[in-house]
């Protein structure tokens, strides 16, 4: 039996993982659940599973439930903000650590878990992007495993699972292209937020949604993959692949690729990773080759989609650069989901702020901290009209 806590039970991986253990409650048992302030889907939470301790980022959410708790005598420790956060993610009974939490925020309650000897199953892609080496360093003192929950970055992991990795000549990350595949820069001009969520193969959060259209998404996941199998920028190459059957792929020096390939469903990495290092049982649809029409490769269009580009660039360089790109693309983000710029600004925005601050090589957890709050804040103020 492992335990488990959810960092981000009410996202969409976060949702999808409680189906995971909803389905295999001889295995697993939740005992922790944060989210930001959606109370009403945690006091679900709390009425299917009993977890032993909640938290809330926000204060009023937090005390909703915490009153529900009282009324109907449930003996659950509820609590609020960052500390309520790091408290679920290193609860002592705790096994197995879920971090579904988006953004920056998943940072430090994940070194916190790591530091407390939890397994880590992540799918905060951020934390990896902003704090890399110092994630990777903790790991490696604590003797703790990383698990990737994202779909590419489960497939990677099982393509290398029992060979050598000084063998691997080349990562290949497949990407669906997201909503705008095929469209110039000039087609991208009026782009409504509600366009840009339509993924055409995953059922993923706004946030995600937004970074797919825009091909940061990917970028993010360059310089995750960079970190998790470290594989030098060079040797991680992203190959648009519509069909999402291929979740990624692993080319080694003989020149025999490895591939993992599955019906789009998130689950299955969650599962995977969930059950490390064995199988669970079937949870999605089986894949049926005959009803396959044809599974075709892309380039990415980097000209149209920059991010990507720009996400290459600031992963080989390092230093705060990554925490810059991270939250200047966080708040562009919001600000383009409140109709308050185009499309292509997120792109512009991004770019603006790379230039603005100054690039430190080294780096540690304070600065990247700061620099964040300080990216958020010049963003906030000069495009928030």
């Amino acid at each position: 039996m492992k335990n488990i806590s959810i960092l981000g039970a009410t996202g969409s991986v976060g949702i999808q993982t409680l189906d995971v253990l909803k389905n295999d409650r001889e295995n697993f048992k939740l005992l922790a659940v944060t989210a930001n302030k959606n109370y009403s889907k945690i006091i679900e939470i709390i009425n299917e599973f009993n977890p032993k301790l909640v938290a809330l980022m926000d204060n009023v959410a937090a005390e909703t439930v915490r009153k529900y708790c009282i009324e109907h005598n449930k003996d659950i420790e509820v609590l609020a903000g960052l500390k309520g956060l790091t408290s679920a993610a290193t609860l002592k009974e705790v096994d197995m650590v879920v971090t579904s939490v988006v953004g920056m925020i998943g940072l430090v309650p994940t070194i916190e878990a790591i530091k407390a000897g939890k397994t880590i199953a992540l799918a905060n892609k951020e934390t990896l992007v902003v704090g890399g080496s110092i994630v990777i360093n903790e790991a490696i003192e604590h003797k703790v495993k990383i698990l990737p929950v994202d779909s590419e970055h489960g497939a990677i992991f099982q393509c290398i699972e029992g060979n050598n990795s000084s063998d691997i000549s080349k990562i290949l990350l497949t990407a669906s292209g997201g909503p705008f595949r095929g469209k110039k820069r000039d087609e991208l001009t009026e782009i409504l937020p509600k366009d840009a969520l339509k993924h055409p193969k995953w059922n993923m959060g706004n946030k995600i949604s937004i970074d797919s259209a825009t091909l940061m998404n990917k970028g993010l996941e360059v310089i995750e993959a960079h970190w998790l199998f470290s594989v030098p920028y060079e040797d991680i190459e992203v190959v648009v692949h519509p069909q999402s059957i291929i979740h990624s792929m692993v080319q080694y020096c003989d020149g025999t690729v490895l591939s993992q390939m599955a019906t789009a469903d998130m689950r299955l990495p969650i599962q995977y990773a969930l059950n490390y290092p064995k199988r669970g049982k079937r949870i999605i649809d089986k894949l049926d080759f005959y009803s396959l029409d044809k599974l075709s490769f892309e380039k990415p269009d980097i000209d149209t989609f920059g991010c990507l580009k720009l996400a290459y660039e600031v992963g080989k360089k390092g230093g705060n650069l990554p925490t810059i790109l991270n939250a200047a693309n966080e708040v562009a983000v919001e600000l383009f989901l409140k109709n308050k710029i185009n499309f292509l600004e997120i792109e512009d925005i991004i770019k603006d702020s790379l230039e603005k601050f100054q690039y430190r090589k080294d780096i540690d957890i304070d600065i990247i901290l700061d620099t964040d709050v300080k990216v958020r804040s010049y963003v906030d103020k000069k495009y928030n009209v």
